[in-house]
């Protein structure tokens, strides 16, 4: 369920505070192909269902950026800002990818929103994100994510 806030003041009121965690979606070998035809990463350990099963991970794994990109559809189902005129991804502070997500597997983000500064013509607000895997004790992925929202 989604935290709904109108404008940059009621976002600002945020700041430090965890925007809980996101609905489970499973990384298919369709959504993989399809980032591996996008990217042009057809590396084998994502595309070659055989091999893939004999190799390292015992199944194929998603690209990390493809768990990376993952963010965004997952984090705007934690924050709805309304009242702005335009939000944009504005980079990345860190990013590791602690553990390989298997084709099959269900992520999920939990999110907190560190903080949110001005900058002119709106806010940037830095988040720590943390890509869980059901069932696995390491996350796919840890990030600090900066985006702007501008008014």
């Amino acid at each position: 369920m989604s935290i709904i806030v109108n404008g940059v003041d009621e976002l600002r009121k945020l700041a430090g505070g965890d925007l809980g965690a996101s609905e489970w979606i499973e990384v298919t070998q369709e959504r993989v192909n399809t980032f591996a035809d996008a990217t042009g990463d057809h590396q084998w350990i994502h595309v070659d269902v055989e091999r893939a099963a004999a190799g390292p991970f015992g199944a194929p794994i998603a690209h990390g950026c493809l768990t990376l990109s993952l963010f965004i559809p997952l984090f705007t189902e934690l924050l709805d800002v309304r009242g702005v005129a335009t939000k944009v991804n504005y980079g990345l502070n860190k990013v590791r990818f602690p553990s390989p997500v298997k084709v099959g597997s269900r992520i999920r983000l939990v999110a907190r929103l560190a903080e949110v500064a001005d900058v002119p013509g709106g806010v940037q607000v830095v988040v720590d994100g943390t890509i869980e895997i059901d069932g696995v004790g390491k996350p796919a992925a840890v990030l600090q994510s900066l985006s702007r929202f501008y008014v």
